[in-house]
């Protein structure tokens, strides 16, 4: 079945779907159609095991846990790189029946977007994409949204040069990325931990000073001699990150300066011209090379204006995050004026998707995702003709 067909049968009219689609190939975008039956390990592997309670999961007869596809980006990128154009830039568009529980509401339906990959320009790229999602609600006669943006890239740049412990790095980049409470984490870090032994006293001695890797060893090890391969319900990695968090905190506290660097640098929000500059300060002021990070983001912001996007109107902010472990630099999302939570499009850059995907080589990746329930709940299709 066609997506148009999948989409005449869920919604009753395919109009709104064919005036869709014609905005994605106007822009250059082949539509991809995806398998809906997909391996469940990259959706596990990339977004965690806490996954698992919303995808709808069978087996083959090898023994390969199979899934419902639970989001079109990972499909998409899996066929792109299975083809022949794997590397080259390339671009698809998608429409189609996406399969997630949601607990009251409907399992199945529908969502649009677009991938583009191969693009080594990065900026010009980013600002195409914002420039589509704009396109796309446009198709359903909304002309008045809030542009929410920010840039995962630029947080990055700033845990890379301060210096700090890996298991710091990787806590806080984690916690940025998936929306969780990283001011009362930066706080708990920056505490001195309290005298006393712990019960894994000789645990943290032998893996102070190490790496996540000898980490991982060690309690590979100790897990086989138990004979267990969780504890709780975590994983060898999950426990090898705590007890290296243990044993790094038992090191030091947070320095107070990075603390201090890093609540200036989430408090800057508003207008992009305006925030390039405060990062610029704030770089400047912490003696810390931020360059190559805040020079990305401006350009970005140029391609916008370029585009006709009025910057002046797109918030950004360097907090802004969509809670996706694969989001690498750019980050977006649009919703309707007065809709605070949610989103009508989002999406971003995840460069690092490929490699995670098995790619031999990084291969830049950008695109977003169309929420249909939620464009046809706030906006009036226009006719396939308006939409040209």
């Amino acid at each position: 079945m066609t997506a148009t067909a999948a989409v005449r049968g869920a919604a009753g009219s395919a109009a709104w779907a064919d005036a869709l689609l014609l905005s994605f190939a106007q822009g250059g975008y082949v539509q991809a159609h995806p398998a809906i039956l997909q391996p469940a390990e990259p959706f596990l592997d990339l977004s965690g095991e806490d996954i698992r309670k919303s995808l709808y999961l069978t087996t083959d007869a090898s023994g390969e846990e199979l899934c419902l596809r639970p989001d079109l980006t990972i499909p998409v990128a899996r066929d792109y790189l299975a083809s022949g154009r794997a590397g080259q830039p390339a671009g698809f568009s998608y429409l189609g029946p996406v399969f997630r529980y949601r607990g009251g509401q409907p399992s199945e339906f529908l969502q649009a977007g677009i991938e583009s990959f191969g693009r080594q320009d990065r900026a010009a790229a980013d600002a195409e994409m914002l420039a589509l999602a704009l396109d796309a609600t446009s198709v359903f006669g909304l002309k008045d949204v809030e542009i929410r943006t920010g840039d995962v890239a630029l947080f990055n740049a700033l845990i890379d040069a301060l210096d700090l412990y890996p298991v710091w790095r990787r806590r806080l980049i984690k916690d940025f990325n998936r929306k969780v409470s990283l001011t009362a984490d930066i706080e708990r870090l920056t505490l001195a931990t309290a005298p006393g032994r712990n019960e894994y006293e000789g645990v943290l001695a032998a893996l102070a000073g190490s790496d996540r890797k000898a980490a991982l060893a060690l309690v590979t090890d100790l897990m086989s001699i138990a004979g267990t391969t969780n504890v709780g319900g975590r994983t060898v990695d999950e426990i090898a990150d705590r007890f290296l968090e243990q044993s790094t905190l038992k090191g030091g506290a947070l320095p107070r300066d990075a603390l201090d660097t890093i609540k200036r640098f989430l408090a800057i929000a508003g207008d992009p011209d305006e925030s390039v500059k405060q990062l610029r300060t704030l770089a400047s002021d912490a003696k810390l090379d931020l360059a190559a990070a805040i020079d990305q983001f401006e350009s970005r912001v140029g391609f916008m204006a370029a585009r006709g996007i009025d910057t002046k109107l797109t918030r950004f902010s360097t907090s802004f995050g969509r809670g996706l472990d694969y989001y690498t630099g750019f980050e977006f999302e649009l919703h309707k004026k007065g809709n605070g939570v949610e989103p009508l499009v989002g999406g971003g850059r995840y460069d690092g998707l490929m490699t995670q995907l098995g790619s031999p080589t990084p291969i830049p990746a950008v695109g977003f995702s169309v929420w249909i329930e939620a464009l046809t709940q706030y906006g009036q299709p226009v006719s396939q003709g308006s939409a040209a």
